[in-house]
């Protein structure tokens, strides 16, 4: 007997950016194809680091941004919808605002999900999207802006820890110049290998079978990477690349300008100031990993670049038990 497909839709608001993705979920397999995907970098979480609330602009961009989504919803004829708020919203002190602004656009509660379930969501996600014969256990790197996100598993989660460490929060603490300074670029370096080496203590990074990187910094400095013009989702999921390549890519990218970063094809306007951070985050997740299977024995030669992250999970779990 053929199975009902449900419309669903997932709403990620992070602290860079806001996405929808509309979705037909089969039920029983736990299954999804594409209705529509969308994003816009809102920076809801625009100097909460420092101060501790959002700004009236922010949220008004960011509400705006949600209303917008809710029309799609609408016209999709979307059954269920789950709207997940992360790393900005757990930490503003006036959170109610925007969770009230957003139950009055959408008529749902918006969930502010703690650093392990965003990490077990998104690997529900990426996992989903995985091709076959890719060696486990898969380490999957979901890099924010406000937080990155290190879960180890096979078919579900095993370990997971969330580093408050993610491309909007290190640049507004650390990269102020342009193109950053060598001393500013130290200072980042020495933040993001703080918490990794707390990271290491609850995820044995050593078992890594196959590392696999997510969501717009990533994918971005995958792009950089593959050489690519203009972005292209389609090239970049599932791509594999050297890991030596890929650090590579990600100096070219926090060494260069802003200037010279917004002239590149692939490169989103609302990532120019922020990617030197996230290209610098993968960098230093890239190299301790590598040095850890290493130690162990192994060898990481590649990494794998998803699509497929947490808005996938959400939307899994807008309608199943697969998160």
């Amino acid at each position: 007997m053929k199975t009902e497909l449900v419309r669903a839709a997932a709403i990620d608001c992070g602290t860079n950016s806001i996405r929808l993705l509309i979705a037909d979920v089969d039920p029983a397999g736990g299954t999804l194809r594409d209705v529509r995907r969308e994003m816009e970098i809102v920076r809801l979480g625009q100097g909460v680091d420092r101060r501790g609330w959002f700004t009236v602009e922010a949220l008004k961009r960011t509400l705006a941004a949600t209303a917008r989504y809710g029309e799609l919803c609408r016209e999709a004829g979307v059954e269920r919808l789950r709207f997940v708020a992360t790393s900005a919203t757990r930490d503003a002190a006036n959170r109610n605002v925007f969770l009230d602004g957003v139950r009055a656009e959408l008529g749902v509660e918006a969930e502010v999900v703690d650093g392990l379930e965003e990490a077990h969501l998104s690997f529900a996600g990426a996992r989903s999207g995985l091709p076959a014969g890719l060696p486990g256990p898969y380490l999957c790197v979901d890099l924010g802006g406000g937080s990155t996100e290190l879960v180890l598993g096979h078919n579900k989660a095993e370990s997971a820890f969330s580093m408050d460490v993610g491309c909007v929060r290190l640049t507004e603490r650390h990269l102020r110049s342009d193109p950053p300074t060598q001393g500013e670029v130290q200072a980042a370096a020495a933040d993001i290998d703080a918490v990794l080496e707390a990271a290491g203590r609850v995820v044995p990074l050593g078992r890594t079978g196959t590392l696999v990187g997510l969501a717009g910094s990533i994918t971005t400095v995958t792009a950089c990477a593959l050489g690519l013009e203009r972005y292209d989702a389609a090239r970049i999921d599932g791509a594999r690349i050297g890991v030596d390549q890929m650090l590579a890519a990600c100096r070219e990218l926090w060494e260069a300008s802003r200037a010279v970063r917004a002239r590149l094809g692939f490169m989103h306007p609302g990532r120019v100031d922020v990617i030197g951070a996230g290209a610098l985050v993968w960098s230093r997740v890239l190299t301790r990993v590598r040095a850890e299977v290493a130690a162990g024995g192994g060898a990481l030669r590649e990494v794998v670049t998803s699509e497929h992250d947490i808005l996938d999970g959400i939307v899994l779990s807008a309608v199943g038990p697969w998160s």
